[in-house]
């Protein structure tokens, strides 16, 4: 194998490792690390939790001695001191090992790193090299990547719909459509992102508890779209299970504010769109929460976030099912647009199985 089909080999390996922080070290990035001496992996190390080691802290440590003169694979470039941070710069951590070259697959779009951990190991001495696997390791940090340059959350819309592209039947009934292979997925799904987002029609269709229950992870902050204040008292999306905001305009009655909030719920006013909420406002606001949010319904809200170029990714679960009717729900909804040539054209399609289900995946042009 040449070299660089060996600094790919062990690159994967720092990504598959990094993928293990997926949900937890947000909004920080997935980072993994290799320590390669010799041809082989002496170490290996991932950032676990936000607040905890870094990836490379934690396979230098395990490296010990055998750093010196090593190779170290990272998915993203090493961090450096800057005003507010947390852990110490990794980049001094690399130095005092003895590394001898690092192998990185991206910079760090931080602004406040951004080359600057490159430039320090290669002033000191230590050999860089650059964009092995650099494709993937953005993919990976999409969320990061778009999240720290903007300040407002990588949006997901994910829907579960049938082959002739519906979410509900003509009586409005959506539960099962896909299968449950889809639906652990999709708890997954909830995890991995900060916040998960629904009309308060689906609130008050469906009863649902957005919450992360088939797959291990953190709870996501629950967002209800609710301009008038039209969400029942006892809804599950209440519990007290996760943190739930009301995003609403002037138009909800303070008393009914005030319920809410003796639900334990948290009420955002935000600018109104219409009759409805500001969703560029809204992205404003949680971005000062968290970094990414999957928007999981109905289909007004799917058309009301593609048609204000509001959406960064796409996540269909179809099922190999028909459900028919012209008053079915259709998956997003809408006035939609006069010719095919002005939709939204989505890019980098991936299909993949998922039990019965098919996963399509994609970027809408924006």
């Amino acid at each position: 194998m040449d070299e660089s089909g060996t600094h790919e080999a062990f690159m994967r390996r720092a990504l598959e490792l990094a993928r293990c922080g997926a949900g937890w070290t947000r909004p920080n990035p997935l980072v993994g690390a290799v320590v390669v001496k010799d041809g082989a992996v002496v170490a290996e190390g991932y950032h676990a939790v936000c607040g905890g080691p870094h990836a490379e802290a934690v396979a230098l440590l395990e490296a010990g001695e055998r750093a010196r003169g090593a190779d170290l694979y990272l998915t993203l470039e090493p961090c450096v001191d800057f005003p507010g941070k947390r852990t110490p710069p990794c980049t001094d951590a690399i130095l005092r090992a003895g590394v001898r070259r690092v192998i990185a697959a991206t910079a760090d779009p931080n602004p406040c790193v951004n080359g600057r951990g490159l430039a320090r190991l290669r002033e000191a001495g230590v050999e860089v090299v650059e964009g092995v696997l650099a494709e993937d390791a953005r993919r990976l940090n999409e969320v990061f990547f778009h999240w720290i340059v903007h300040r407002t959350p990588f949006v997901v819309l994910k829907l579960a719909l049938s082959l002739d592209g519906k979410i509900a039947t003509r009586s409005g009934k959506s539960r099962w459509i896909t299968g449950p292979e889809s639906r652990r997925r999709v708890h997954a799904l909830r995890a991995r992102y900060g916040a998960i987002l629904v009309g308060v029609g689906t609130v008050l269709a469906d009863d649902p508890s957005l919450t992360v229950r088939e797959a291990e992870g953190p709870q996501p902050l629950r967002v209800v779209l609710d301009s008038e204040g039209r969400i029942p008292h006892g809804a599950k999306v209440l519990s007290p299970e996760a943190r739930t905001v009301l995003a609403t305009t002037d138009r909800m009655p303070v008393e009914i504010e005030a319920a809410l909030q003796d639900r334990g719920a948290e009420v955002w006013r935000l600018p109104g769109e219409g009759d409805r909420v500001d969703l560029a406002a809204l992205l404003c606001r949680l971005g000062e929460e968290t970094d990414s949010l999957l928007v999981e319904g109905g289909s007004e809200v799917a058309w009301s976030f593609l048609s204000r170029g509001l959406v960064h990714k796409v996540a269909f679960f179809y099922a190999p099912l028909f459900l028919g009717g012209r008053e079915a729900v259709p998956s997003v909804g809408g006035q939609g647009v006069d010719d095919p040539a002005q939709g939204i054209r989505v890019r980098d399609l991936a299909v993949e199985r998922v039990g019965e289900d098919l996963l399509v995946t994609g970027y809408p042009v924006r």
